[in-house]
């Protein structure tokens, strides 16, 4: 372990705080920032210190669990994250006399639901670990301002883009799920960046083949000619080439509905939900397609399955890239092809 560790903190608020620990044994920590009371940073240094030895924070990989506080929430959600700044880090590496400083950044909020933004909050800390490593800054006068805005920059983005959107969110989803590319103009740094965010969260990418995922890139790039535009100019945004479908008319309905609770947490669990119907439509897909080569009622039910599940367009689209190397489930696409046409 090295010689010095910290814990910046936040709740969801939102919050934060921040140590520094001897490279002993108990993994004591020592604090760099916080706004959270006394006792209840006391409580959340303790659970971090028992968690130290056992080696289950990795660099840049945060976790998320409850945590039981003396604050009003009793129990909250803790998102925790270790990591060290680089250019120190080469420093020790070049002096065994020297060791690097290790840092543990806690976020806090009212439940576990942070666990479905964790890999935002990853990209978050390494966006503050990147930032102190060019600014070469004091952690404290660097960090600080990321601490107290983790809350809006990492987990309101997808709240914002739906009420900015409202019913043209559905155009949103119909590029992110056709990987359609998409250019905004005339809008500020935050909102391209909400933008951005968004249609990264509701692609599937990670969820489809990588290489199916490339070709579809480059089939709608080639197809399309032209990317849709994003006006940001007016009070509302003007969108110009983009297409829609039923599938994402309905789940644009969803988010539209869910915006009147103003709830961050469960606009992610919608937009989830989004993309886990889209991948089950796409394996039921794949699925009669096979049936289909072998089987005329199959390509029937395939042609009924694409009229009927209001996404048709994009799903032959992804399998087409797909089945591009096997003969015979490529002549079943061509043919729902030539049906849908009709």
């Amino acid at each position: 372990r090295s010689s010095q560790q910290g814990a910046d903190r936040g709740d969801g608020s939102p919050g934060s705080a921040a140590a520094e620990t001897p490279s002993s044994e108990d993994f004591s920590l020592s604090l760099l920032d916080t706004n959270l009371p006394a006792e209840a940073e006391t409580e959340l240094r303790s659970f971090i210190a028992k968690r130290l030895p056992k080696g289950a924070l990795f660099e840049g990989m945060g976790n998320v669990a409850s945590v039981g506080l003396s604050i009003p929430e009793c129990t909250v959600g803790c998102y925790y994250c270790r990591f060290q700044q680089e250019s120190l880090l080469e420093m020790a590496a070049l002096e065994s006399d020297v060791n690097a400083p290790e840092y543990v950044v806690c976020f806090l909020g009212g439940s576990e639901k942070e666990v479905t933004f964790r890999l935002e909050l990853d990209k978050y800390i390494q966006s503050m670990k990147i930032n102190l490593n060019l600014e070469q800054k004091t952690l404290e006068t660097c960090v600080n301002p990321y601490l107290r805005s983790w809350f809006e920059n990492a987990i309101c983005p997808i709240q914002r883009v739906v009420q900015l959107f409202q019913e043209k969110l559905t155009f949103l989803l119909h590029a992110a799920l056709s990987y359609t590319p998409v250019e905004v103009k005339n809008a500020d740094e935050r909102t391209e960046k909400d933008i951005s965010r968004f249609l990264a969260a509701a692609s599937l990418q990670g969820l489809v083949q990588e290489g199916t995922m490339t070709s579809l890139c480059i089939a709608m790039t080639e197809e399309q000619h032209k990317s849709i535009i994003i006006d940001c100019s007016g009070p509302q945004p003007q969108v110009h080439n983009a297409g829609s479908n039923r599938f994402c008319e309905d789940w644009m309905h969803a988010f539209v509905n869910g915006a009147e609770g103003g709830n961050p947490f469960l606009f992610r669990q919608i937009l989830e939900n989004f993309k886990l119907k889209a991948i089950q439509d796409i394996n039921n897909l794949k699925r009669f397609i096979r049936q289909a080569e072998m089987n005329h009622y199959a390509l029937f039910r395939c042609y009924m399955f694409l009229k009927n599940c209001g996404s048709g367009d994009i799903l032959l689209k992804i399998v087409k890239v797909e089945h591009a190397e096997m003969p015979e489930a490529r002549n079943v696409v061509t043919v729902l092809e030539e049906f849908m046409r009709e």
